[in-house]
């Protein structure tokens, strides 16, 4: 069904949106990895004596993990800054920034069924009320794993929303009067 003349978007207007949400999702992206590169890095600077960086970098995650040692990556008898499960997520989170390009445009903001986010969380559900119940012990493995499925499923989940904002945000300053946005 055609569309109405209110939803009309000019071809310029389309190949400026697509730029935008490059930018966006490029932005993000880097967010992402700079969160996994510092969760990565509190042991090496940890293992090299260069406390004064690691500390704050434990600390700052110690408000969002446990940091379980058990339950933890370890670089040379020094664990991650997160555990397994968490360090799967971000993980994940990243590796759906870098792999969303290859199947969706990145200015397409259609939301995805939800139904999809719930059932990301279903694998972690599972693995963590096993062991729960003592019907079988998860490992760092079947915890990296839970977490990369949930991981890359809030990122396939946030990118549309990060466009629709930017594009939200650029249109109220342009009816605003504000000579900068484009």
């Amino acid at each position: 069904m055609p569309e109405t003349i209110e939803n009309y978007i000019p071809q310029n207007m389309i190949a400026v949106q697509k730029r935008q949400a490059v930018w966006v999702w490029a932005i993000a992206m880097t967010v992402a990895f700079l969160w996994l590169l510092a969760i990565v890095s509190a042991p090496i600077f940890d293992e090299n004596g260069i406390k004064s960086i690691s500390q704050p970098i434990y600390r700052f995650f110690s408000y969002m993990c446990h940091q379980i040692s058990a339950r933890s990556f370890h670089y040379h008898d020094h664990q991650f800054a997160v555990c397994a499960r968490c360090f799967g997520f971000y993980a994940g989170f990243f590796f759906g920034f870098v792999i969303y390009p290859f199947f969706r445009q990145l200015n397409n903001t259609d939301s995805f069924p939800r139904f999809w986010l719930f059932a990301a969380m279903i694998p972690m559900g599972i693995d963590v009320g096993l062991d729960i119940f003592d019907i079988w012990k998860n490992t760092h493995l079947s915890r990296l794993i839970t977490g990369l499925i949930l991981g890359v499923t809030c990122s396939i989940f946030i990118i549309p929303a990060l466009v629709e904002i930017n594009q939200f945000v650029r249109q109220r300053f342009k009816k605003s009067g504000n000579p900068t946005a484009k």
